[in-house]
């Protein structure tokens, strides 16, 4: 432990993998320390429920780790990552049955909307055909983007509210609520500014990439990564609870995937007094109740195009899918939650038994709530599969405090490492034109409290590497 190094990455999850990976091929000398007994963070895959039945704890499906510019250059498939793409990246059932696929053809998808169909494609068909010159830059800190022209455009449409967006474009509720169903990934209130990028981002990726997600679970992701690490030469120590940086082996730089609540915590930081305050202010957002199934059977949904999903969106008017939204910011549950569902044994035999299943959801609740909302979760679901409750055989939550227990990274049950509103959006943790140095010269940050956000993309650990490289 008393082993000298260039870098040490503090966190194991996608971002500090990514700082590690990028920095262990460049020549360096790094090691990763992990509190938790097993690496990955959120990101990892347990049988939770009954034995046989492979859970993923944290994130499920994967659109931002599949189109990840730096993932994109490590050689993960040969390290055993295999990607699954289900037919129909997304859907979102309605209450007469009816339900509207996101498929991988912009134009099948828009076909579906009826008087919205032009609608939809003037919306994102430029986007999805130029996605190619936008990602980099969307997945990046603020800079000055490669296609000018075509980023203003983008921030045309990606500044407003979501609710804006869609009384803009569509005519039908139907559509409404399908934009809906992918903007509310945001986890801010739909009437909020920015919370229509994260509906066009989800829209695009779906068009373009698919919502694809690991043969084996979530954990396929990790596994590949730390195998790569290792390959070269890298080094990782499980449960090591960082709360003094002296107690580490000796570092040129320390690069911490963690939020501003914890990095507060550790000692000999040597963070300026200024710097600590403008951490103090740091915002986190609404925090998620999650539920895992062991089931006897596929969710029996009523319409076809929602069997065919490996994504499922719940929320039956526009206005309850505002109210949902907006209540996770004002300390109130909704009865009528917007809730977001995976199905992955449909498509990945290797996650349940023969002839059983698996499938996973979450719906927003205030910061640190602890009240059980299985009932209002399970209610939304069979709606639109009657007989759903009747083929569970087994289930596990994971109120807020529970998630933050598995990952301290989610303050309160916050997925996205803090509020991603206007003010944060890209200015995390705080404003600067270098979001992952700190006040000490030798300390970056690279996690989801970093630009670009939540989401497993590994760009976050990315940035800081290639910010404490310029150090070393």
């Amino acid at each position: 432990m008393n082993e000298e190094y260039d870098v040490i990455i503090v966190g194991s999850g996608p971002n500090g993998l990514a700082a590690a990976t990028y920095l262990q091929k460049q020549g360096y000398k790094t090691a990763i320390f992990e509190q938790a007994e097993k690496p990955g963070g959120a990101a990892r895959t347990e049988e939770i429920t009954l034995p046989g039945f492979k859970h993923d704890l944290g994130s499920a499906v994967h659109p931002l780790a599949f189109a990840s510019p730096y993932f994109k250059t490590l050689p993960l498939e040969d390290y055993g990552l295999k990607w699954i793409h289900p037919e129909i990246p997304f859907a979102h059932p309605f209450d007469d049955g009816t339900a509207f696929g996101c498929y991988k053809d912009i134009r099948k998808t828009a076909k579906q909307l009826g008087k919205d169909e032009q609608n939809y494609l003037d919306l994102l068909l430029d986007f999805v055909e130029q996605w190619p010159e936008l990602e980099e830059d969307l997945l990046a800190p603020l800079r000055i983007p490669q296609n000018l022209e075509m980023m203003f455009r983008f921030g045309l449409k990606a500044l407003p509210s979501a609710k804006f967006t869609v009384d803009r474009y569509f005519k039908e509720e139907k559509s409404k609520i399908f934009f809906y169903g992918a903007a509310a990934h945001s986890t801010l209130p739909l009437s909020k500014l920015v919370s229509s990028s994260f509906g066009l981002v989800l829209n695009i990726l779906a068009h373009r990439h698919g919502w694809p997600f690991p043969e084996g679970g979530a954990v396929r992701i990790v596994d590949s990564l730390i195998a790569y690490y290792k390959d070269q030469g890298g080094k990782i120590f499980l449960n090591q609870p960082v709360t003094d940086l002296k107690e580490l082996s000796p570092s040129k730089t320390f690069i911490l995937d963690l939020t501003p609540k914890q990095i507060l915590q550790i000692k000999n930081t040597d963070l300026s007094k200024t710097y600590r305050s403008r951490l103090e202010k740091y915002k986190y957002g609404a925090g998620i109740f999650k539920m895992d199934w062991a089931l006897d059977k596929p969710i029996p949904f009523t319409n076809e195009i929602c069997k065919k999903a490996g994504t499922v969106h719940f929320g039956y008017s526009k206005e309850s899918l505002e109210d949902s939204e907006a209540a996770a910011h004002e300390n109130r549950l909704s009865h009528e939650p917007y809730v977001l569902l995976a199905q992955p044994s449909v498509f990945d035999s290797s996650r349940a038994p023969a002839g059983k299943h698996t499938a996973w959801a979450y719906c927003h609740v205030p910061n640190g709530n602890t009240e059980d909302v299985s009932k209002h979760i399970e209610n939304q679901i069979e709606r639109a599969a009657p007989g759903f409750k009747e083929s569970i055989i087994a289930k596990k939550t994971m109120r807020t405090d529970e998630l933050q227990a598995l990952n301290p990274n989610l303050i309160g049950g916050d997925i996205n490492g803090g509020k991603q509103d206007i003010s944060q959006l890209f200015t995390r943790p705080i404003a600067s034109t270098n979001p992952y140095a700190t006040s000490n010269p030798r300390i970056f940050i690279g996690s989801s409290s970093t630009p670009p956000g939540g989401g497993v993309h590994g760009m976050g650990g990315y940035y800081a590497a290639r910010s404490a490289e310029k150090f070393l």
